[in-house]
């Protein structure tokens, strides 16, 4: 930590920060949260509160001519009882929107999940850290902080060997994406490596990400969450977190999808909304979950234990899902022309699964995220897709 004359020491506040919903002061500093106070106390479950509190796509934005950065945080880590510590969570500083410096932050808190099926975790206590960039480019510039999107992350304080001001109104319009744990960045290296933020910088938007890892489930409080929301462009990549949890028939998937969606147009009658089935899992294309961790010590996969002959019976599978999304959609666009629908396995099918096999079979590796996000900039932010401001 600097503290030599001609440092200044800035107070994070909320209008330093982006892509979060709301914060919350602790005893630290300052948390973020990519779901309100509202909708936290609806949360039934400790997966879904550390998922919401993970800052995946929340970053600090100023202007400085500084060539140090220092920010003081407090991160909470996740590990799973019987699994390998998990690396440090990496902080992104970018410059006039380019990658100029990475940094982690050793300690903090560990919240440690002791049973993957009901989700109870033990926490212990740790250290704050600092995360620190030099060799930064002279001169006044735009710079960008990414959080770690794996570690919850208490803000304390930023400090930069020159002042800092509000960064510029760039115009952009503000893209906001509620998915799944693939959307939250799983496996991905570093927060702007996720694939949502990779199509946020390609297709030139802001980015307000929502993928909550393992809690995609249609949860009426996180329709209300998007539907107060400001947002010039919504997309939800629904399914594959009810089938993983094997949370529903497709008797209730039905009117929860009309639901969500009557939720979310409520506060966004007329802005482009994508809807985005699962991209290609081969282990639940067709077999139902629940899905159950297969560790063999050395790799962690995941498996579906459902049986394929009760799809009859209403048990979910991802084709099912993209099947029923595609009518949904259909139906619903007849009076909604602003209602859009994308098929997932054009974002990653089998072509892209040959050349980058998902490694847990569940995720994508960071090559995967990449193709994602590059397949997504490509056909819903150029040409004629649904996002692109002619369209829009």
């Amino acid at each position: 930590m600097s503290t030599e004359p001609g440092w200044t020491t800035t107070p994070v506040t909320t209008d330093l920060l982006r892509g979060q919903l709301d914060v919350e002061p602790t005893a630290h500093g300052l948390l973020p949260h990519r779901l309100p106070a509202r909708a936290r106390r609806q949360i039934p479950d400790e997966q879904t509160a550390m998922a919401q509190a993970q800052p995946s796509g929340v970053r600090l934005i100023f202007r400085t001519a500084a060539t140090t950065v220092e920010l003081d945080t407090l991160p909470t880590k996740r590990a799973y009882r019987g699994f390998p510590a998990p690396a440090d969570g990496v902080y992104d500083l970018l410059v006039d929107g380019e990658l100029a410096a990475q940094a982690t932050v050793s300690g903090g808190r560990l919240r440690t999940v002791t049973d993957m099926f009901t989700g109870a975790t033990e926490l212990t206590e740790g250290p704050p850290g600092t995360a620190r960039f030099t060799g930064l480019p002279a001169g006044d510039k735009d710079v960008e902080v990414w959080l770690p999107h794996t570690e919850i992350t208490e803000l304390i304080a930023l400090r930069t060997d020159a002042p800092i001001e509000p960064a510029r109104d760039n115009g952009r319009r503000v893209w906001l994406h509620h998915g799944s744990s693939i959307s939250h960045g799983s496996n991905a290296t570093h927060p702007t490596a996720i694939w949502p933020a990779l199509a946020a910088a390609l297709g030139g938007v802001e980015l307000v990400n929502l993928g909550f890892g393992g809690s995609a489930l249609l949860d009426p409080f996180t329709a209300r969450a998007i539907r107060d929301a400001p947002a010039d462009l919504i997309s939800l990549k629904l399914g594959i977190n009810i089938v993983n949890g094997d949370v529903m028939r497709l008797r209730a998937f039905t009117p929860a999808v009309h639901g969500f969606l009557d939720t979310v147009r409520e506060g966004h009658p007329d802005t482009p909304l994508l809807v985005v089935s699962p991209i290609l899992c081969p282990v639940q294309e067709d077999t139902p979950g629940p899905l159950a961790p297969d560790y063999d010590g050395r790799t962690l996969r995941f498996k579906a234990t459902g049986d394929p002959a009760e799809r009859a019976a209403g048990r979910l599978t991802l084709n099912v899902i993209r099947d029923e999304l595609a009518r949904i959609v259909e139906q619903r666009a007849a009076d909604d022309p602003n209602l859009h629908y994308l098929d997932g396995r054009d974002l990653y099918g089998e072509s892209d699964y040959a050349e980058f096999p998902l490694p847990d079979e569940v995720h994508p590796d960071p090559a995967g995220h990449r193709r994602i996000g590059e397949n997504f900039a490509r056909l819903v932010f150029t040409g004629k897709g649904p996002f692109t401001p002619e369209t829009a």
